[in-house]
């Protein structure tokens, strides 16, 4: 053992300590560059700065942000996870224009931001942004009114009527002007309203947008963007692919949900999540989009009569091919119809005696509302995750 007690690091390769360094926090890593020449230098290699997360350094400033810029941040960063001072007593000005546009010099691949308590309100635009951008991450921000507008072309008009050229060139090529962002993930961002939601509708590459605890986003807003046949084509967000919509905070909140405005359509919607209080009435609104494909309902509780109504419903839609439920909690029928078979009164009897001993009620429960889907949407792959059965005492 006494050849390990003089064990020096130097003798180790490079790439190995890379690797090594690799475990270390952002904070971490900048102190391990205080060792010596040949660690500062090994610190620095860019694969380190792939993926940076900043939101667990306390007392991070901007005077901070423009040190690790300058000394380490470059061409290899992929990813940047940002905590703002919006919950700080300090406060002050976090992300300014000229840390932007630094940003978007030196690191040119950066494709993924995440801000979290961040005040962007001293930013007029997200145009601010690194061009590079392809997702774009806000948890609890505050945005000022016309964050999400871009000036765009007198011709952007005309536009929708090209889209299918527009999506096959690059911003070499021309075709793309402003915002490339393809998505967007709001969550718990109290000032994200109707108008905001209105300004996306002239970004070009939109193609995912997630929703959650957006409260001040309502039906009349979610019902004017919604992609349609217009004067000069599609119209809305019509690039939109897949929607997110839930509200699971606030108890007691009785406002109508934003999903209701579903009901109008969306053209090209092909997958669309729903969690809380938006399930029920976007659950009721899904079979109005005629290119859904996919549905997710999450943590939410549903009637089993209810699902098996609404699923009927959606059997209309020619594309739709699955069903997912997460977290939900399902409620029973409290007088099922006498003789109603949900797969063959015979099959279920067999079944039953050969191993219902061994199954628990919620578990037969589940079982038996799969099988009444699976006759209603024949075509339609269901999964069950995390799901529970509400049982009443009597």
């Amino acid at each position: 053992m006494d050849e390990f007690t003089t064990c020096n690091l130097d003798y180790l390769p490079e790439n190995i300590l890379i690797d090594v360094l690799s475990y270390l926090s952002v904070r971490e890593l900048v102190k391990a560059g205080r060792v010596c020449k040949r660690w500062r230098r090994l610190v620095k290699d860019q694969k380190l700065w792939r993926l940076v997360d900043l939101t667990a350094w306390k007392g991070m400033t901007s005077r901070i942000l423009w040190v690790l810029l300058r000394q380490y941040l470059g061409g290899g960063l992929r990813c940047l996870r940002l905590r703002g001072l919006l919950l700080s007593v300090r406060g002050g000005t976090f992300l300014s224009e000229a840390w932007l546009k630094a940003l978007s010099t030196k690191c040119p691949r950066l494709s993924k931001l995440y801000l979290l308590h961040a005040d962007l309100r001293s930013l007029p635009s997200c145009q601010l942004l690194p061009p590079s951008l392809k997702v774009l991450e806000l948890q609890g921000c505050e945005l000022p009114q016309g964050f999400f507008n871009q000036d765009l072309p007198a011709s952007s008009q005309e536009r929708p009527q090209a889209t299918s050229a527009v999506k096959q060139k690059g911003p070499r090529g021309g075709a793309y002007s402003g915002i490339s962002i393809e998505c967007l993930i709001l969550n718990n961002v109290p000032s994200f309203k109707d108008q905001h939601l209105q300004s996306l509708t002239s970004w070009e590459r939109l193609s995912r947008l997630e929703l959650c605890d957006t409260f001040r986003v309502t039906a009349n807003g979610l019902r004017g963007c919604a992609a349609k046949e217009g004067l000069c084509g599609l119209e809305g967000l019509f690039r939109l692919k897949f929607l997110e919509m839930s509200v699971t905070t606030r108890q007691g909140y009785q406002r109508p949900m934003a999903s209701s405005g579903l009901g109008s359509g969306w053209l090209g919607l092909e997958e669309l999540s729903l969690g809380g209080k938006e399930v029920v009435p976007g659950f009721l609104c899904a079979s109005h989009l005629k290119d859904l494909k996919r549905l997710y309902l999450k943590a939410c509780t549903l009637g089993e009569m209810q699902i098996v109504h609404n699923c009927t419903m959606l059997r209309r839609l020619p594309s739709f091919h699955r069903l997912e439920f997460l977290d939900v909690v399902f409620q029973p029928r409290l007088c099922p119809p006498e003789g109603e078979g949900h797969g063959g009164g015979e099959q279920d009897g067999e079944e039953e005696a050969a191993g219902g001993d061994n199954e628990s009620k919620p578990d037969k429960l589940i079982r038996n509302l799969s099988r009444s889907l699976a006759v209603v949407l024949p075509c339609c792959t269901l999964a069950f995750r995390n799901c529970s059965v509400q049982i009443n005492p009597d």
